[in-house]
C-alpha cells in the first residue's frame, strides 16, 4: 500500500472515534479533520495527526520524561522507513498559499505533489495513489479554492482528498510538532550532506510544549522543546570515521544561536527572528548514532534550563 493508503485508514479511523475532539465536515467534497483550529482536539487527536504525517510508517506515543528538574510528557517516535516517512512525508516542505489562505503542508500528500521536487529526485522517491491524505499547519481551515488547489497538485479527485488541520497553539498541533524530533535530526544530517537512503532506522522523544494563545510565542515554545530536548537515535549507513565528523556538525549546540529560547526572542523582536536565525540551529539537541560497524557516536546535549525558561517557569539555580 502507498503511504497516502495507509494515512487514509488512519484519517478514517480518526473519523469513527468519538472522543478526539475532533470536528469532521466536507469542503468541496473533500474531508477535512479539524484536530484542533475550531475543535479542541488532545493528546490522542496529536497522535493520529502524528501518524498520519508520516504517512503510516512510524509508531507514535506519548510518555513521561525528565528533562533536568522538570518531568514533562513528551512524543516518542520510532520508524523502519526513515526517507519514506520522514523525508518523503513528515517534512513540512510544501508551503500551500491560495490568495490570503497560507499553511505548511506535510504528510504523504507531498509525495504526490511532489513538494519540494528536487528532493523527490535526489531521493528517487515515486509513489502513485488515487487519495491523498495532507495535514496542514494552520489557525484557518481551507475553503472550496484551498481545496481545489491541493486537489490538482496532487492529481486526484477532491472527493479522494483528506485534510486533517490543527493551529500551532493547539494540543494536537504541539503533539504533532513534538514528533517530529527524528525528522529534524535526518533533514540536520541531509542539510549536511547525508542522502536520507542511508538512514536505516531511527527513533526519537522530545516534550510537548505546554499551550500559550499567542501563536508566535507558541511556535516558539514548539521548536525549543525540538532544539533543547529532542533526542535522537539513527542507524545510519556509513563509515565511522565520516559519521564521527558529520556528528559534531548535527546537534542544535554546533550553531553559533545556540542557548537563547526561541519563544523568547519570537516575544522580544517578533516573527523576525525566525529568518534572522542560522538555518543550521534546527536540529535536535542530542543525538547517537550508529554505523555498520557497530561503532556508535554520541553528540550534543539537553538543556533543561532552556527549556524550563521557554515554558515559562523561568531559569532554574
Amino acid at each position: 500500500m502507498s503511504m497516502n493508503e495507509l494515512a487514509a485508514r488512519i484519517a478514517e479511523e480518526m473519523i469513527e472515534r468519538e472522543d478526539l475532539g475532533i470536528e469532521v465536515r466536507k469542503v468541496n467534497g473533500a474531508t477535512v479533520i479539524d484536530a484542533g483550529v475550531k475543535a479542541k482536539g488532545g493528546f490522542e487527536a496529536g497522535i493520529y495527526l502524528a501518524k498520519i504525517t508520516l504517512g503510516g510508517l512510524a509508531n507514535v506515543s506519548i510518555s513521561y520524561g525528565s528533562y533536568g528538574y522538570l518531568n514533562l510528557p513528551q512524543v516518542e517516535v520510532y520508524t523502519d522507513h526513515p526517507m519514506e516517512a520522514l523525508m518523503a512525508s513528515q517534512f513540512a516542505g510544501w508551503k500551500v498559499k491560495v490568495g490570503d489562505y497560507f499553511a505548511m503542508g506535510s504528510g504523504p500528500a507531498r509525495a504526490l505533489a511532489r513538494k519540494p521536487s528536487k528532493l523527490y529526485e535526489e531521493m528517487g522517491y515515486e509513489e502513485s495513489s488515487d487519495v491523498a491524505v495532507l495535514a496542514l499547519e494552520t489557525s484557518e481551515l481551507p475553503n472550496e479554492e484551498v481545496i481545489s488547489y491541493i486537489a490538482d497538485k496532487c492529481g486526484v479527485r477532491p472527493e479522494n482528498l483528506y485534510v486533517i488541520a490543527a493551529a500551532t497553539n493547539s494540543l494536537a498541533g504541539s503533539v504533532q510538532i513534538s514528533a517530529r524530533s527524528v525528522e529534524t535530526g535526518v533533514h540536520k544530517l541531509h542539510t549536511l550532506g547525508v542522502n536520507p537512503r542511508d538512514v536505516i532506522a531511527g527513533s526519537g522523544r522530545a516534550p510537548i510544549a505546554p499551550i500559550h494563545p499567542d501563536p508566535m510565542i507558541m511556535l516558539g515554545r514548539t521548536n525549543d522543546m525540538l532544539l533543547y530536548g529532542a533526542e535522537v537515535f539513527l542507524f545510519v549507513d556509513m563509515e565511522y570515521e565520516r559519521l564521527r565528523e558529520l556528528m559534531e556538525k548535527a546537534p542544535s549546540c554546533s550553531s553559533k544561536d545556540y542557548g537563547v529560547s526561541v519563544a523568547e526572542k519570537v516575544k522580544e523582536i517578533g516573527q523576525e527572528f525566525l529568518y534572522q536565525v542560522d538555518p543550521g540551529f534546527f536540529a535536535p539537541a542530542r543525538y547517537v548514532a550508529c554505523s555498520p560497524s557497530g561503532e556508535c557516536v554520541e553528540s550534543g546535549k539537553l538543556n533543561p534550563d532552556i527549556i524550563s525558561i521557554s515554558i515559562g517557569l523561568g531559569r532554574r539555580r
